[in-house]
């Protein structure tokens, strides 16, 4: 393969200087492992003259190590960067590349095909306007191909280059393309995605890449480059309203205080009123401050700092929005959540939800269906696992300010996050608020916990017991309420097997009814902590997520989480009803310690070690700590 001259001084000068008048398409590459997506895109680099002698020569290097073209160069390895890349010749990561023409410049993500690495192709197309999709003309229409194309169109993607790439293996066979056309467009027909162009291509020869192809006489459409050049993927909606999401307040000084933040959509200019959202305060903009100076405009994209005419409260996670066109708020929504971690998702589960700069507490009340991206039908599903996309309710611990991700992006996508590790787990795209989110309020009450405590003279906690099955957690809680009784104290026990029989009979023993269960047995105790009563919960409550999601609900200094520690030996030594051989007989599923795990608590503020002593003993540190801790007398 011969190489072209890099540019010289004089080209590239024009070439920079051109660039600021050009407007920006951002599109994404994306299909099935081993389409050719790396190659496409070097290819378009190679054929724009974009690389430069150096580069060149160290891809000359890597190809003779590293590259799957024998002797020729190959092309892909200009991105795949990554070693492991490189080394095993697929993409891992994503991949950011910039090129321009006469015509318009690109920011292109190349993306995974492996299954695995999906969430890392939803992350690239969330700020996409247009995506290429290629498809290996050998395999046609593939699962990953129909998947891909759907979290384009929930992620907004609405325009779609097809490229039927390594038509040079298929003999240029123009059937074989139209085949595989009619497949693609009668699967994307039924989604929210318009305007598809296919185009036949080799990206190894480059035909139909920037150049038409002479061994496709057949074809009269445009090469890849025409087609990308001229896209026309002006938002539907010419004037979005005025958004910026509150990055900080910038307080250098006694006379200064600006909220800073990337304006996410519209445009604002001093003196135009604005809300300051989820509190709805109302102003007007004073000045927009930029890294230059004071300016007379800010436009979607540009970092500034606004100063406000009043004295408001705003903080880091808020939104100033047009007061003519302001965002919806709601604590509940409808949303799709593309599924980005092997951990299920587990309904009632408390994550982390991030929307623009605003953190909230969130749990996904229900999963209404799940998707199958294979004919698009809905499927019944009570978790989610790596790559599931579902139609949820989310719930948050807060009101926040949105808009439905089909109007904006910027302000009705959201990620999720693991609580405990802090990996981001799932992409959000909320469709709406729900009505009961939206319409209702908490209503006041003259007695309080407060004075409900007051009035019996002791101070509400919950005692959360967690532990192994015949850990001692029922007969503790009942010998701790026996004292307590005896001492005057008003209390309750919420026992797991008794709730059973009522409250949470519905549920069974998988992980995510066993959520709901800590959930529901949760919101109980936060009642009848609020009742002013002293509350011994004992439940196995097997994981460390909801013991977390349960203190979080309580007021600071009210849970006191107890584990009620045994070998799991001695528990089955005690098995008082028979259920840990009934588990060993494969009698029972979903048995704590035998094929469902228990995670220890990290930090408790008591440790039982019942195996080494009696219940009285065991009743008495309890009773100790309450004395020592919560004034209990």
């Amino acid at each position: 393969m011969s190489v072209r001259p890099p540019p010289s001084d004089r080209e590239f000068r024009a070439y920079s200087n051109a660039r600021e008048n050009r407007d920006i398409l951002r599109f994404i590459t994306c299909g099935s492992v081993d389409d050719g997506k790396s190659t496409l895109i070097g290819r378009l680099l190679y054929e724009s003259r974009l690389v430069f002698q150096d580069q060149l020569a160290r891809v000359e290097a890597d190809s003779r190590r590293y590259g799957t073209q024998g002797e020729n160069l190959d092309l892909a390895l200009l991105v795949d960067g990554l070693r492991a890349e490189r080394e095993q010749g697929i993409t891992i990561d994503v991949a950011y590349r910039t090129f321009s023409t006469a015509r318009r410049s690109f920011i292109v993500a190349d993306t995974p095909g492996h299954e695995q690495y999906t969430r890392n192709m939803a992350t690239g197309a969330s700020t996409a306007d247009l995506a290429v999709v290629l498809i290996d003309a050998r395999k046609g229409v593939l699962p990953q191909t129909r998947r891909h194309t759907t979290i384009l169109s929930l992620l907004g993607v609405r325009h779609v280059i097809v490229a039927v790439n390594k038509m040079d293996l298929v003999d240029w066979s123009g059937d074989i393309y139209q085949g595989i056309v009619e497949a693609y467009r009668d699967f994307a027909g039924r989604l929210d995605v318009t305007g598809v162009i296919c185009i036949p291509v080799s990206a190894l020869n480059g035909d139909n890449v920037t150049g038409p192809s002479t061994a496709m006489d057949w074809y009269e459409g445009p090469t890849l480059l025409q087609a990308l050049e001229t896209a026309d993927v002006a938002p539907d909606r010419e004037c979005p309203p005025f958004r910026m999401c509150v990055q900080w307040v910038n307080r250098p000084d006694a006379e200064f205080r600006g909220f800073a933040g990337t304006v996410a959509s519209g445009l604002v200019c001093p003196g135009d009123p604005v809300l300051v959202c989820p509190s709805n305060r109302a102003s007007v903009v004073k000045r927009i401050v930029g890294p230059d100076g004071d300016l007379d405009r800010a436009g979607a994209g540009q970092a500034v700092t606004l100063t406000l005419a009043d004295e408001i409260d705003v903080s880091r996670g808020d939104i100033i929005a047009a007061a003519a066109d302001p965002p919806s708020l709601s604590d509940q929504f409808a949303c799709h959540i593309v599924w980005m971690h092997e951990t299920p998702l587990l309904p009632e589960r408390p994550y982390l939800l991030k929307i623009g700069t605003r953190l909230a507490g969130a749990q996904v009340t229900a999963v209404k269906h799940k998707l199958n991206v294979d004919n698009l039908e809905h499927t019944a599903a009570k978790t989610l696992g790596l790559n599931d996309i579902a139609y949820c309710n989310i719930g948050l611990d807060r009101q926040i300010a949105f808009d439905p991700y089909r109007e904006l992006r910027e302000t009705g996508g959201f990620i999720l996050i693991d609580r405990y590790t802090h990996d981001t787990v799932g992409a959000g795209m909320i469709d709406f608020g729900l009505w009961r989110g939206s319409n209702l309020t908490r209503h006041p009450l003259a007695i309080g916990k407060p004075a409900r405590s007051a009035q019996k003279n002791q101070k509400a906690c919950v005692v959360w017991l967690t532990g192994l099955s015949g850990a001692g957690k029922s007969a503790t809680a009942n010998a701790v309420e026996m004292r307590l009784h005896a001492m005057g104290r008003h209390s309750y026990t919420l026992d797991g097997d008794n709730l059973r029989h009522g409250l949470t009979r519905d549920l069974g023993f998988t992980a995510a009814d066993r959520v709901e269960n800590v959930r529901r047995t949760a919101e109980v105790a936060k009642l009848f902590v609020d009742a002013g009563l002293i509350v011994l919960v004992s439940l196995i409550s097997p994981f460390r997520d909801e013991r977390r999601m349960a203190r979080e609900m309580m007021e600071e200094g009210e849970f006191i989480e107890v584990f009620v520690d045994c070998p799991i030996a001695v528990c089955e030594q005690r098995d008082p009803k028979g259920l840990y051989r009934k588990a060993r007989a494969g009698e029972i599923g979903n048995f704590t310690g035998v094929d469902s795990p228990y995670e220890p608590p990290e930090n408790p503020e008591l440790v039982l070690k019942t195996a080494e002593r009696n219940v009285d003993e065991i009743a008495g540190q309890v009773i100790d700590y309450l004395r020592s801790r919560v004034d209990v007398a």
